[in-house]
């Protein structure tokens, strides 16, 4: 967790805001016993002069308590809305450093309620601890020893409401704790079911699945409000059983004081002085009931983004580590398998061996399942292999940091992700400083030009979330652009054609042809007819390579690759293939 490096950025603010509080708590605690005096010596006296001086001097006080708690209201909300932005800025970063296996132990969901509702808690605490969560223990404590100082006798009434009163704050603590750490995770699964939902609207739509996605909403819904009413129903029999406890201080103050009253043994103005600092102690004790209710669930939510800063990246790397060879864009597969989960579940690769040289394009065939995507997700580190080596350049990739890996590479995912923005930002993510005509270049050869051209703001035409008002065809051309303008040494096409006709793609191809020159390609597909004329072809099977060769090769010898040709090209074979 991060908290030390704030508390060393924040700590004189916070100091200072802590301050003020005193300054402010001091002139309220001052209040009865100046109260004390002018009823005992100004008023019994009927000595007016003492009544108004006493009164000024009160005035002032009251001024200066005034200005105090505003100036620790500038103080506590600068520092606590700094906080909160810088916290809330960390935890994304860090989120940003996770590996994918890191991302897949915390639900997307959860995430965002961390980076909101979570970190909004725990601001809304420290900005409570500058303000009134400070003054009540000093309100409280002050009062306490002011009540003492005034009368010791009627004192002795508070040494047994207050360890009654403590008690039930312990409780309050005990129970309410996992309470609340429900309602955050229930909160959760709001979250998660309203992004998945807003994710697949329109599949939801094209179903006709409102009432099935409005009872998957409800149930959530419900849960979460039923983990919030437990919670706070829990909380609420605390707040009067306390106040109920020290108004029977009171009560009983009042009867004994009466009693003394009578007996000539007490004045008049030390009882009702000994009334306000009981009055000032329920106050104290009715905000730390509030405080600790705050602290539980601030205790929750930092324990959750605590979480989310204990992952740790288990990639490592060496700082001097230097490419092995000028062979760019060369790519070793030696022994390589990997399962999702570190070794937990079956394999999604065992024993992957191909080599790809410097300007080959290698496709990449087999059924759904078979491995492909998998393949290509360990080259730029998304994940780390369970056995073998990878190397790039010659150079294992374990020993390069991720960061400098992947700005060699550029890859075009099976699921097509833009941004919001205009289309011009959304190409230029593969190159953040590219000129107006790199942008034209790279989309003319995805093929993506001509159709931008004709939207009524071109270029900058502004993209919903994900690209929502552009066809999954178009959306693949945009992304195949963001992925040429970065010029990679090597480009990965994860089936990033699939929404794309024939006549596109082979234009497309056409076009990489001639501009990924001495660029490594590999070429993910499902059409059979988008790889025959890459340079080698590799064709996979649950998790492993069953052959390598080229389109001819394979279909001479390969059952797997003849079973997918049959499948979509039909029996056009030749006889003696069989």
């Amino acid at each position: 967790m991060p908290y030390g490096r704030y508390i060393r950025k924040y700590w004189k603010s916070f100091m200072l805001a802590i301050l003020f509080v005193a300054i402010e708590a001091g002139a309220d605690l001052m209040m009865p016993t100046l109260l004390a005096h002018i009823i005992d010596e100004g008023i019994a006296a009927k000595d007016l002069d003492y009544v108004l001086r006493t009164g000024a001097l009160m005035l002032l006080i009251t001024a200066l308590g005034a200005v105090a708690a505003s100036i620790r209201n500038i103080v506590a909300s600068h520092v606590s809305q700094k906080f909160g932005a810088e916290l809330r800025s960390d935890l994304f970063a860090k989120i940003q450093s996770l590996s994918f296996d890191n991302m897949n132990n915390i639900d997307r969901g959860s995430l965002i309620t961390r980076l909101t509702n979570d970190v909004t808690l725990v601001q809304n605490f420290l900005n409570g601890m500058m303000r009134i969560f400070i003054k009540a223990p000093i309100i409280g404590i002050g009062a306490l020893i002011m009540a003492i100082r005034l009368n010791w006798d009627l004192s002795l009434i508070l040494f047994v409401v207050v360890p009654i009163v403590i008690v039930l704050v312990a409780l309050n603590i005990k129970i309410g704790f996992s309470r609340f750490m429900n309602v955050q995770k229930s909160l959760d699964k709001v979250n998660a079911t309203v992004r998945e939902y807003l994710s697949g609207v329109r599949v939801v739509k094209a179903f006709n699945r409102f009432e099935y996605e409005e009872d998957r909403f409800e149930r959530t819904n419900e849960e979460q409000r039923a983990r919030s009413t437990g919670a706070m129903r829990a909380m609420s029999i605390f707040n009067p059983a306390i106040m109920l406890t020290v108004n029977f201080g009171i009560v009983a103050v009042l009867w004994v004081g009466g009693r003394w009253l009578d007996a000539r043994l007490l004045p008049v103005g030390h009882l009702v002085a000994f009334v306000n600092y009981m009055t000032q102690i329920l106050f104290a004790l009715m905000m730390l009931t509030m405080v600790f209710t705050m602290f539980i669930r601030a205790k929750a939510s930092a324990g959750r983004i605590g979480e989310v800063f204990r992952q740790q990246n288990e990639m490592t790397w060496r700082e001097e580590a230097e490419w092995g060879s000028d062979a760019k864009g060369k790519i070793e597969f030696s022994g390589v398998s990997f399962s999702y989960g570190g070794g937990a579940s079956s394999p999604a690769l065992d024993d992957i061996s191909f080599e790809a040289r410097t300007g080959e394009t290698i496709g990449i065939v087999g059924s759904t399942g078979a491995g492909k995507s998998s393949l290509v997700e360990l080259i730029p580190r998304f994940y780390d292999s369970d056995s073998g080596v990878i190397r790039v350049n010659d150079t294992d990739i374990r020993e390069l940091d991720p960061a400098a890996l992947r700005e060699r590479i550029a890859i075009v995912p099976q699921q097509t992700m833009l941004f919001t923005g205009t289309i011009m930002e959304n190409i230029r993510w593969g190159k953040e400083d590219a000129t107006e005509a790199e942008v034209l270049e790279a989309a003319k050869l995805a093929e993506a030009h001509e159709f931008i051209e004709r939207l009524p703001e071109g270029y900058q035409s502004l993209l919903g979330q994900r690209g929502v008002n552009l066809s999954g065809g178009q959306k693949q051309r945009i992304s195949i652009a963001r992925a040429l303008i970065r010029k990679p040494e090597i480009l990965i096409l994860d089936d990033c054609t699939s929404a794309v006709d024939m006549a596109t793609e082979a234009r497309i191809k056409s076009a990489l042809k001639t501009y990924a020159e001495g660029m490594t390609c590999l070429l993910i597909a499902q059409r059979i007819t988008s790889v025959m004329d890459a340079d080698n072809i590799i064709v996979m099977d649950q998790g492993k390579i069953v052959d390598i060769g080229t389109h001819e090769a394979l279909l001479s010898r390969c059952q797997v690759y003849q079973e997918i040709y049959r499948s979509q090209i039909g029996k056009e074979m030749k006889s003696d293939v069989c």
